[in-house]
């Protein structure tokens, strides 16, 4: 491992800011000699030494004009509907997916009110981690206001939550606990969300 200053990328693994790399490729960051360890049997295959990799006979090509979009199913819970619905999230792809960076979700169009911040849920039930963590994107400044009082959560909660949540509200289901891609969310995910906003104070 070779820290480098000034230079802050994702850890493969936990996705903490990181300055230190795999030293043999010099192209997987890891923030712990630890993670590099736990993660060798799976980047071992892709391990090509940075000298070695000098030596190969690349042909440069121009990146597409236009990257593709991820497309995944999420929930949303929106203030104005009775009920939660899934809908197709689009998803920008990372600029650099050898490093594990999860795509960025663009759900700003469904957030009027400001920019949306994001919570990472990794317990369901009783405190059960989550194999497949949840992604909650919500409107801060709702939240703050106390208003719209979102009327789906309201429904799933059976009114019973302590503090009602207000405004739109966005899931994205992670495709694994390394949480480096979203795969599609479902109704089969309320009873975790359920417990969420039950818990919410």
């Amino acid at each position: 491992m070779n820290p480098i200053p000034l230079i802050n990328h994702p850890c493969t693994l936990c996705c903490r800011p990181t300055s230190m790399w795999c030293s043999r490729c010099q192209s997987a960051w890891y923030c712990t000699p630890e993670h590099l360890q736990s993660d060798w049997p799976r980047h071992r295959k892709e391990c090509i030494p940075a000298t070695h990799a000098q030596n190969y006979n690349i042909i440069a090509t121009p990146p597409p004009a236009e990257q593709q979009l991820i497309m995944v199913s999420a929930i949303l819970f929106s203030p104005e509907e009775e009920r939660p619905r899934i809908i197709t999230v689009k998803c920008r792809p990372s600029q650099v997916p050898s490093q594990g960076m999860c795509p960025q979700p663009l759900v700003d169009g469904h957030f009027a009110d400001g920019q949306p911040e994001s919570i990472v849920l990794t317990q369901g039930l009783n405190g059960e981690p989550l194999r497949f963590p949840l992604h909650l994107w919500y409107s801060p400044t709702a939240l703050s206001r106390c208003a719209p009082i979102n009327r789906a959560i309201y429904h799933i909660t059976s009114g019973a939550a302590a503090k009602a949540w207000c405004g739109t509200v966005i899931v994205l289901k992670f495709n694994g606990s390394r949480r480096q891609g979203y795969s599609d969310a479902g109704s089969n995910d309320l009873p975790a969300l359920s417990a969420y906003f039950l818990a919410y104070k």
